[in-house]
């Protein structure tokens, strides 16, 4: 991956997608690579025959020369940010390091660049291609980022990243130590010490910053109020949720509506 350090990607194509729910992509062979932003709804797509489910929270990230087909779930059709791309000066198979979808990576930061990016690319005043190609940059650096610390927040330890992975599928339920222990069939408390030795948090704080930072995607992206976002995210008390949140990013989540 050295070769990255110094190619610059340049976007070919952008499209803030607001699926109807008969969306679809035929399946083709694709000569850039595509690395879209989910931030509502559903979406089923098959990437060299394997089908991935992804929703909002979740990058799909599908590298040149990859058979791409994807079609939207009708109960919940997707709104996503798409950006097809090609390493600059020529075109490059090289790939990023990512998984095909990475789930929970989109931050609040991330959505305020590509509302950016997009009032740039839309206008297409002088210099847009400079300042279109420095925003996505920095949406890339975001997202690496924020992969690399994800990544390294999952230890070797199989019970652990048994338990992570399944935070990640179901942060929206009633969830506590208890529950997670016998799932790995370990003891509770000796669970919550191998817990916080493998991530660095106690289980309570690490599903409230999950929680939290699902949240304030959501937010930044309207469409939902502070208690439907609240209740999608786990948190069942309004009041809680709000003081939880403001504790975790030093402001109020109303504030990331306005």
């Amino acid at each position: 991956m050295e070769q990255l350090q110094y190619k610059v990607p340049g976007v070919v194509h952008f499209v803030d997608r607001k699926c109807f729910p008969e969306w679809k992509i035929e399946k083709d062979v694709i000569p850039f690579h595509d690395l879209t932003f989910v931030v509502e709804g559903k979406s089923n797509y098959y990437v060299n025959g394997v089908q991935y489910t992804v929703e909002a929270g979740d990058v799909i990230y599908i590298p040149l020369g990859s058979e791409r087909e994807a079609h939207t779930l009708k109960e919940s059709p997707m709104h996503s940010y798409a950006f097809n791309f090609n390493w600059l000066p020529a075109g490059s198979p090289d790939a990023l390091p990512l998984e095909i979808v990475t789930k929970n990576i989109i931050t609040s930061d991330i959505v305020n660049y590509i509302r950016q990016f997009k009032h740039v690319w839309m206008r297409r005043q002088l210099g847009y291609i400079m300042q279109s190609r420095a925003l996505f940059m920095m949406i890339m650096h975001q997202v690496m980022t924020n992969f690399y610390r994800q990544e390294a927040a999952i230890r070797s330890d199989k019970r652990i990243n048994q338990v992570l992975d399944y935070i990640m599928e179901h942060y929206s339920e009633e969830l506590d130590l208890s529950k997670m222990a016998e799932i790995v069939k370990l003891h509770p408390v000796y669970l919550g010490k191998l817990f916080k030795s493998n991530t660095g948090s106690s289980f309570k704080q690490y599903l409230n910053q999950l929680r939290v930072n699902q949240a304030e995607m959501l937010l930044s992206t309207g469409g939902f109020s502070v208690t439907e976002v609240a209740e999608r995210c786990g948190f069942h008390d309004i009041s809680y949720f709000s003081k939880v949140f403001k504790a975790i990013k030093g402001y109020s989540p109303s504030s990331v509506c306005k």
